[in-house]
């Protein structure tokens, strides 16, 4: 530096001023730099590089420059674009292909359907057309299976196969469902249908049974009114009593035979039921039993109930329609059977009283008791014996005597003649049936053996004994 004069020697450039224009020139091409890598242009050369301390005003000469670049990220922006590309593509293959799948089970399911309807009733076009969409679904199903296989071993296989949108494999799959749901409607409208035509016909049947019900009544109610005027006359009636009356005597005779047996003395027991009787003949006490079991059977027989109930009223006739009906049901039944089948119905309950009434506890013990196993009442008065039956029979027999009596308007009126009473041929009527009485005395009456009766003003005739009459034959 020596020998120059100071007014020509160069100044040299300060240190602050050229570390400025060097951040300044970094500051600008490092813009510039990540700019340019940010539009994948080139990278710039060294030469490039250098040239950020390029300057027609200032050079710094034998210094060494190094350019500081921050570091690049793990992953580049190229590389993450494709991988969001590639991940895009994989994910609308996948949707288009469950879609697909999705659209090929519907239409399946629509055919297979259609293929069942088809049997019934039988349309053989129909079922062949359904077979070969059955066939073709399942083909289509297969397909989307090898195709997915095929694709996860090669992202870039070409198959072929047309899967197209999302959209339209849901329409398809929509419409497959819009058919099957219209089958079915069709086939539940058919068997509404169907079950409106039963009932239509099930209505017609009705009406036409209405109809001959209608018809059937009206000739029942004919014919019921016809029997009520056969069964309501003087004729059945008397009918009736007398097959009550031979009841009474087949079981009346029973009963002396059991007595017999057991040893009783006949004549003390009916001088026991009727005192100082002169009977016509020997053996004519029985009459004195028979009247004490008819009447004891017709006792009550003036009340509506039979004397079942207590605080009983006797009957006006209103209720006469009620007891012809329980008169023909009665008639209909088989008594045994009656009371075996209801023990608690009034027939039932009505020989249980009339039982009890007739043969009491000691009596009945005293008449069994000496008699073999096999003829022997078991279970007292219920069971398979003759005595049991005729016993049965002759309930019955009284029953429906008085239910018809209470059948006719007004009821019919029962009335029996006590002991010493004059004879009198209008009310009573001897039965021993003896025709010749003595002319000078009056003959009286010992005592009623069955009850006598009054429809209207017809009378028929109670039975009596009369007591001091001797029998001529």
């Amino acid at each position: 530096m020596d020998g120059y004069p100071a007014s020509t020697t160069p100044k040299p450039p300060q240190i602050s001023e050229m570390l400025q224009k060097f951040a300044l020139a970094f500051k600008t091409k490092t813009f510039e730099f990540f700019a340019d890598e940010d539009n994948n242009n080139n990278h710039p050369s060294d030469s490039e590089g250098f040239s950020l301390l390029d300057s027609t005003e200032d050079f710094i000469t034998d210094q060494k420059v190094v350019v500081i670049k921050p570091d690049p990220p793990p992953y580049s922006s190229s590389l993450i674009n494709n991988s969001f590309q590639n991940r895009t593509i994989d994910t609308q293959m996948a949707d288009s292909l469950i879609s697909s799948v999705f659209a090929a089970v519907s239409s399946f399911e629509d055919s297979y359907l259609q293929l069942q309807t088809s049997h019934v009733p039988f349309v053989e076009e129909s079922l062949k057309a359904a077979d070969r969409a059955l066939v073709t679904h399942l083909q289509r199903l297969s397909d989307l299976k090898r195709f997915y296989r095929e694709f996860q071993k090669n992202p870039n296989f070409e198959a072929g196969l047309s899967l197209g949108s999302c959209l339209e494999a849901q329409v398809q799959e929509n419409q497959s469902k819009l058919r099957t749901l219209e089958t079915i409607s069709n086939r539940l409208q058919e068997e509404i249908d169907e079950k409106d035509n039963g009932v239509s016909s099930l209505r017609k049947k009705l009406a036409e049974i209405q109809w001959a019900n209608t018809k059937l009544s009206q000739k029942l109610s004919d014919n019921w009114n016809s029997a009520c005027h056969v069964l309501l006359t003087v004729r059945v009636f008397y009918s009736i009593l007398h097959d009550a009356c031979r009841a009474t005597h087949k079981f009346s005779k029973i009963l002396i035979g059991l007595m017999r047996k057991a040893g009783w003395d006949l004549d003390l027991v009916a001088n026991s039921v009727y005192p100082n009787i002169d009977y016509a003949k020997k053996g004519h006490n029985r009459f004195a039993f028979l009247s004490y079991v008819c009447l004891g059977m017709f006792q009550g027989f003036d009340f509506e109930g039979f004397g079942l109930s207590e605080n009983e009223r006797l009957c006006n006739g209103n209720n006469a329609t009620s007891s012809l009906k329980q008169l023909v049901e009665h008639v209909s039944s088989n008594p045994m059977e009656l009371l075996s089948r209801n023990q608690n119905c009034e027939y039932s309950r009505f020989c249980e009283k009339k039982y009890q009434e007739l043969i009491h506890p000691t009596m009945e013990s005293s008449i069994f008791s000496n008699l073999e196993k096999n003829e022997v009442v078991l279970n007292s008065w219920r069971s398979l014996s003759i005595f049991y039956e005729s016993f049965v029979s002759m309930a019955s027999s009284i029953w429906t005597l008085h239910k018809l009596a209470f059948s006719f308007d007004p009821v019919v009126e029962i009335f029996q003649v006590e002991r010493g009473v004059d004879f009198s041929l209008v009310y009573m009527a001897d039965i021993v049936r003896r025709c010749n009485f003595p002319g000078q005395t009056r003959v009286k009456v010992g005592f009623t053996v069955v009850p006598g009766f009054k429809i209207g003003r017809t009378v028929i005739q109670s039975q009596v004994y009369l007591s001091g009459l001797k029998c001529t034959g």
